[in-house]
């Protein structure tokens, strides 16, 4: 009676969050083991999520078929602003394709990402949860291997395969994706997965599980629309 469920805090989406919890301490009642539960539900969620995925891709794949048209635009027409933004919108109209198409539906998507995010990260049911093989807390960092203390940045973080695993099929999703940026830009991207492994090298295994899983299923899912998508 003195609201210490209070006390962790789950974010801006708490409304989102504590679904998601109650959802997973109910599954956990028929499936006892939380790495599996987390797998379950980001699949739920993947499935669910589908033609919002889908929509945001054909839109990025659109936009990348004009992208040359685009650049050619900009380029005869970078000294008139206004004659520019005229010619790109009758471009958009002419190939039915909304500019922000590729965006919105994954900004959508963003609050149940975070929702799940905060969960796995402050959720006391996580704490000492084994899941397979090596993997014996859920809510400790995936510490196969110690890295010494004196490699410069890294030293004394923790080494797992998940975060490892995380960052390469980031890498693979990101090869994968249509892409509106030029070269010079979609290189510097490529930094993303080694920064991202770099962050999740110390974060709770069950959010680097789910991380990884989310990022299999989207590249299984991207496979899958490319290939029945013409």
């Amino acid at each position: 009676g003195v609201h210490l469920d209070g006390s962790i805090k789950l974010g801006w989406f708490t409304f989102l969050a504590k679904p998601f919890l109650m959802a997973m301490n109910f599954v956990y009642l028929y499936i006892p083991n939380y790495g599996l539960v987390i797998i379950l539900l980001t699949v739920i969620i993947k499935v669910l999520f589908h033609p919002l995925t889908k929509k945001s891709l054909d839109s990025m794949k659109e936009m990348q078929k004009v992208q040359p048209q685009i650049a050619a635009l900009r380029e005869k027409y970078k000294d008139d602003k206004e004659k520019m933004n005229r010619e790109l919108m009758e471009l958009y109209k002419r190939y039915k394709i909304n500019p922000v198409g590729g965006c919105l539906p994954m900004v959508l998507q963003i609050p149940v990402f975070i929702a799940l995010y905060n969960v796995l990260g402050a959720s006391i049911e996580l704490r000492h949860a084994p899941f397979m093989l090596w993997i014996h807390d859920l809510s400790a960092p995936d510490r196969l291997l110690q890295i010494p203390a004196v490699v410069p940045f890294v030293g004394g973080s923790a080494l797992g395969p998940l975060p490892i695993l995380m960052g390469a099929t980031m890498l693979i999703q990101q090869k994968m994706t249509p892409s509106t940026m030029d070269p010079a830009q979609a290189k510097m991207m490529l930094i993303m997965p080694i920064v991202f492994t770099y962050m999740f090298l110390n974060f709770p295994s069950g959010l680097v599980l789910y991380w990884l899983v989310n990022n299999v299923l989207s590249i299984a899912q991207q496979y899958y629309i490319q290939k029945t998508t013409k």
